[in-house]
């Protein structure tokens, strides 16, 4: 094993680097980047050794991970960060919007009344009060909570 390795060192580093890369990305989700930095630069020292840039020794891998490794992190760390930190305030259509049906109790912003659907007890929100006997509309839903208006007869 240690003589195949030997033979084809820029294939392994190239080869490990994105196995670590796919570990990041794949499992890991991202999360981390300590795995994308270092396997970002074994395919980096792996080409370089490769190309003949590099020398195949281990002190030279080394220390060239050691080195592009810290630059990639110094680099790469706070675009990488911001990245990560996007979110998406889209709000998602779901089934539950659309859906229609007459109110039992008052309904108002603090959530005091409810409606069962399908075997779920639903608390009911509303920007506007809504009096018992009105039929309302599902406008968005959250987790346990549907924000409901009143439809326009």
């Amino acid at each position: 094993m240690t003589d195949l390795i030997n033979q084809h060192f820029a294939e392994f580093l190239i080869a490990l680097g994105i196995i670590l890369l796919a570990v990041e990305v794949a499992i890991l989700g991202f999360a981390t980047f300590i795995l994308f930095f270092i396997g970002l630069s074994l395919v980096i020292t792996g080409i370089g050794i490769w190309v003949g840039l590099l020398t195949e020794s281990w002190s030279t891998v080394l220390l060239a991970n050691a080195v592009l490794t810290t630059f990639l992190a110094i680099t790469l760390w706070k675009p990488l960060k911001k990245l990560q930190n996007q979110t998406d305030n889209k709000v998602a259509n779901n089934d539950f919007v659309g859906l229609r049906f007459i109110t039992e109790q008052v309904v108002s912003r603090e959530g005091l009344s409810q409606h069962k659907y399908s075997g779920i007890n639903w608390t009911l929100k509303s920007d506007a009060e809504i009096a018992p006997g009105t039929e309302v509309e599902v406008v968005k839903a959250e987790v346990g909570t549907f924000w409901v208006q009143a439809v326009s007869q």
